[in-house]
């Protein structure tokens, strides 16, 4: 909420920072919290992390992040904890062999898609940065899911395609490939594009930074 406020997150950071690693795992005892805390420390961080001037490829892969006596990349939160500890370029099939073990010991116990629908980047074709809660995070990252699918879909029934977002071809895995797309389709907007051909629209990459949900 500071970050959105635009005001000092410097006392937050340093309660991250000086909180016990054995504190912060008592606090996150289930997927529902763990996903709440590192989906919106991923959103806050990326914004704190660019506002302080480090670009692009830099931003994911430096550990600059202070949280319970360990320095974080965006990289070990997303690709790490909240993934699972799936290889950054393997699109979600291979795992991380390298893995930290602490990375391990707090990362979720089940990949959830829904998280790609969450995590901002500062891009314009990110999602918008909402702020989660555990108690209300399955709701929260269905309308989340259901509401970015809706803007980046475009079905066009006289050439029997569908554009999707290129999410799913980057992390195909996560999704269960093809088939699993098709799937999401079907249980979040009730949509059926079994017989259409999936095409994967562009990315874009301009910046937009501050990019916060309304709801």
């Amino acid at each position: 909420m500071a970050v959105k406020l635009k005001k000092a997150t410097t006392p937050l950071e340093a309660g991250l920072k000086n909180l016990s690693l054995s504190s912060l795992k008592e606090a996150l005892q289930d997927d529902d919290r763990k996903k709440a805390f590192w989906i919106n420390s991923y959103n806050a961080y990326f914004q704190i992390i660019r506002s302080e001037g480090t670009q692009k490829p830099d931003i994911y892969r430096k550990r600059l992040i202070h949280i319970a006596g360990y320095v974080f990349s965006l990289d070990d939160i997303e690709h790490g904890i909240l993934r699972r500890n799936r290889y950054k370029y393997s699109m979600g099939y291979l795992k991380n062999i390298f893995a930290k073990r602490m990375i391990k010991s707090l990362s979720v116990d089940r990949l959830d898609y829904r998280i790609h629908f969450a995590l901002n980047c500062g891009a314009k074709s990110c999602p918008p940065i909402a702020f989660y809660k555990h108690s209300l995070l399955d709701k929260q990252l269905n309308l989340a899911t259901q509401s970015f699918l809706e803007a980046e879909t475009i079905i066009d029934e006289q050439e029997a395609t569908v554009h999707v977002t290129a999410l799913f071809k980057w992390f195909a895995g996560d999704f269960g490939g093809k088939k699993g797309i098709v799937n999401i389709y079907k249980n979040q907007l009730d949509v059926d594009i079994s017989k259409l051909e999936i095409k994967y629209s562009a990315y874009s990459w301009e910046e937009d930074l501050y990019n916060f949900s309304k709801t």
